[in-house]
């Protein structure tokens, strides 16, 4: 059994994308325990994969905010425990939301829960102006939590500086997203080949 933890480097840098990818490489289920707002990662996820197995949500809370306010909204909070308990058998991919540093409650952070599952952890990155600070800024809240991070999946149109990210983060390159209007299932399974011997690496498979 694995747990691939697919964290970005902030909101909207295709960390939904790549999960789809990372779970068609390895044939494994797809998990976002915390969803906030009224889309539905799951369904997007499960319309691009081979074989779809999409496992349900611990907390759906409808407004698009951060989990933690999101929760408040709703009179609820989000417990690290109870979603740990909720785990799927085998081989999953777990999706978070936004970064590491995203509150789940007054305690706890997304790079809380990846710790608590014991997962490895998949950093997704997407070239912009001041991407790099916030990559680097990813990697060092990873390392210093003592996080498994197994490489980093780049995303958009490319720079001239994954090479330097991976080089300053010491975190090795899964793959590279290159943007496309039209990420279908086809886009995921050519994906998934590239970053496939990446991931199987750090799963020492």
């Amino acid at each position: 059994m694995a747990v691939i933890f697919v964290t970005g480097i902030g909101t909207g840098v295709g960390k939904t994308l790549a999960a789809a990818v990372v779970a068609e490489a390895l044939g494994a289920g797809y998990w976002k325990p915390v969803q906030t707002g009224d889309e539905s990662d799951a369904a997007y996820v499960g319309a691009r994969l081979t074989h779809p197995r999409i496992h349900p949500e611990v907390y759906r809370l409808a407004l698009p905010a951060s989990p933690h306010i999101a929760a408040r909204n709703e009179g609820v909070s989000i417990d690290l425990e109870r979603i740990a308990a909720a785990l799927p058998p085998g081989d999953v991919v777990v999706e978070g939301a936004g970064g590491l540093m995203v509150p789940l409650n007054g305690n706890d952070f997304m790079g809380d829960l990846a710790m608590r599952l014991g997962a490895k952890v998949v950093l997704v990155s997407r070239n912009y102006l001041g991407s790099i600070n916030h990559s680097l800024l990813t990697a060092r809240v990873a390392r210093t939590a003592g996080l498994d991070v197994a490489g980093w999946i780049f995303n958009d149109r490319f720079g001239d500086y994954e090479e330097d990210i991976a080089r300053w983060s010491g975190y090795s390159i899964l793959g590279r997203m290159p943007f496309t209007a039209n990420p279908d299932a086809a886009f995921v399974r050519r994906l998934a080949d590239e970053v496939r011997p990446g991931l199987l690496g750090a799963l020492g498979r």
